[in-house]
């Protein structure tokens, strides 16, 4: 007897999207047995790498990821094995991230509802012509039903390592599976491009914001971003809100279809954009074991070169034209939020110090750029300063001339002047230029992703563009070892912004480098702009 099949009639494939398709399907099989294994582990030999001829290479791949407690590929729900005709599932949550060098490598990855026989990636120079095809490597992740109201969830993420790409190329490419070729006429619409790094530093722009989760304004802000052709984009961590606690524990309950969600909202630009994320407290998904991070290893592929990218994913690095990122984990320092203290033994610390003395060492480096999640300096009224970062890390920015810290975290736009040994170095108003070899770092909060907005202190304005009220000796409070708030007199808060919105940044090589840094709100209008150049002499 042939094994039965399940699809979505044709009549509702155009009218649903990857989510709804994606929760039809889910739904129609909910009380059937579907076989999680043989399918879905074809092509877990790993990425192909594409060289700069027309040759390819294997390289190795990590091993698929399973949700804690699981033993492997499983049976789920009743009587019948199904299997899903290939050609009625489509791809769907397509996002692109770097590797250790942009300019010759890139990771595609992407989610189907369910198993499917042999994923692959097609890639090419013309959109016409993908003619190079890649098995993609499968991470299934389960996700039991946590809450005992929620669903028990079976997720589907695949990846492909691309490496040898030719740096400054624009390249094509398509994902699909057995039964859904992107190469085919009727799969045209689903052919995505990037770009390589180019071979030599040349004038580009990239984008930072933190704390997007799934709303409209998300997608807004989403939207906007793509309309200022970056070249990547770094997400300062809190990424989807599965986890809606935050707090990291056993405890804490959550929806891993947000995910889904998420993806597919954020497929429009991260198909398109390399999507650089790092980890915060919401991302902590106790249920994943090594410390909640199972869910973040399966869904993203990020550049392996931190201190262990299987216990810490979110710390890395990678240098695009003249400047070089830094990733870095704040749930390993937090005095707030202490559920992953000290989780890498110090290790992420002693890794920093080191990379930040190479990068600093390499003269193709005019600016060091960090990003991790909980804030360094904030005054909102929720989380305010976390003096764990303080504490670990503040010394060696400023012994090494970071040149922006980008944080998240605080649900707002909050931009501080520059600061050096705790203290304002320089006062830099709106417009304003700053070099931290002189005078400090400028830290900003850029935490209007999406998620529901916080507010500064009772007595404290909005101070941006157009909107400048200048307010002495806020008080505010950060985080203590303790774990409890020790009052700031706070001279350093110089834009707040309490709205939706995100940061642009222009990079600019040459005799004078410099950073043109704008904070754009929701709405497109420009709430602040200043610049940092960097003094060698």
């Amino acid at each position: 007897m042939d094994t039965p099949r399940i699809g979505i009639p044709e009549s509702l494939q155009n009218r649903m999207s990857m989510p709804e398709q994606h929760e039809y399907l889910r739904t129609r099989l909910s009380r059937r047995r579907v076989l999680v294994g043989g399918a879905a582990t074809a092509g877990t030999a790993g990425g192909i790498g594409l060289l700069a001829g027309s040759s390819w290479t294997a390289l190795g791949a990590p091993p698929a990821v399973a949700g804690r407690g699981s033993a492997g590929p499983t049976l789920v729900d009743s009587p019948a094995t199904v299997r899903v005709d290939g050609s009625l599932v489509a791809p769907f949550g397509r996002h692109l991230a770097f590797g250790a060098d942009p300019r010759t490598q890139m990771r595609i990855s992407w989610q189907v509802p369910f198993a499917v026989r042999r994923p692959f990636v097609r890639v090419g120079l013309q959109p016409w012509d993908l003619s190079q095809k890649i098995e993609a490597e499968v991470r299934e992740l389960h996700t039991p039903s946590l809450s005992g109201k929620l669903p028990a969830v079976d997720q589907f993420y695949l990846h492909a390592a691309l490496d040898g790409l030719r740096p400054g190329t624009t390249y094509y490419y398509g994902v699909g599976h057995e039964g859904f070729d992107p190469a085919e006429a009727s799969r045209v619409a689903t052919v995505g491009s990037f770009r390589t790094a180019p071979a030599r530093a040349e004038k580009f722009v990239f984008t930072a914001f933190g704390d997007q989760g799934v709303s409209y304004d998300a997608l807004a802000n989403d939207q906007l971003i793509l309309g200022q052709n970056p070249s990547f984009h770094l997400h300062a961590g809190d990424i989807c809100y599965a986890d809606s606690a935050g707090q990291g524990k056993e405890s804490d309950t959550y929806d891993a279809r947000v995910w889904d969600q998420f993806l597919a909202q954020t497929e429009s630009v991260a198909a398109r954009v390399p999507w650089m994320v790092t980890t915060g407290n919401h991302d902590m998904e106790a249920w994943y074991s090594p410390n909640g991070y199972g869910g973040q290893s399966a869904r993203w592929s990020l550049p392996e070169n931190g201190p262990d990218p299987r216990q810490a994913p979110g710390v890395y690095s990678f240098t695009y034209g003249n400047v070089a990122v830094v990733a870095l984990d704040a749930n390993d320092v937090s005095y707030e939020i202490p559920a992953n203290k000290g989780y890498t033994d110090g290790k992420q610390t002693a890794w920093l110090e080191k990379r930040l003395r190479a990068l600093r060492a390499d003269d193709s480096v005019d600016f060091v750029v960090v990003f991790f999640h909980h804030c360094m300096y904030s005054t909102t009224a929720s989380h305010a300063s976390d003096g764990g970062v303080r504490d670990a890390w503040l010394d060696l920015f400023e012994k090494h001339q970071v040149a922006l810290v980008v944080n998240g975290h605080n649900h707002v736009y909050e931009r501080t002047d520059a600061i050096r040994r705790g203290e304002v170095g320089r006062q830099v108003p709106i417009g304003a230029t700053t070099d931290p070899t002189r005078d400090g770092i400028v830290y900003v909060t850029a935490g209007g992703a999406g998620k529901a907005l916080y507010s500064f202190p009772p007595g404290v304005p909005d101070s941006y563009e157009g909107h400048v009220e200048d307010v002495d000796h806020i008080v505010s409070y950060h985080w203590t070892k303790a774990r409890v708030p020790d009052p700031d007199v706070v001279e350093w808060s110089r834009v707040r912004y309490t709205g939706f919105s995100f940061l642009a940044v222009e990079a600019e090589p040459g005799p004078h480098p410099r950073l043109k840094v704008t904070a754009l709100a929701e709405s497109g209008e420009r709430i602040d702009a200043f610049e940092v150049v960097r003094n060698r002499s």
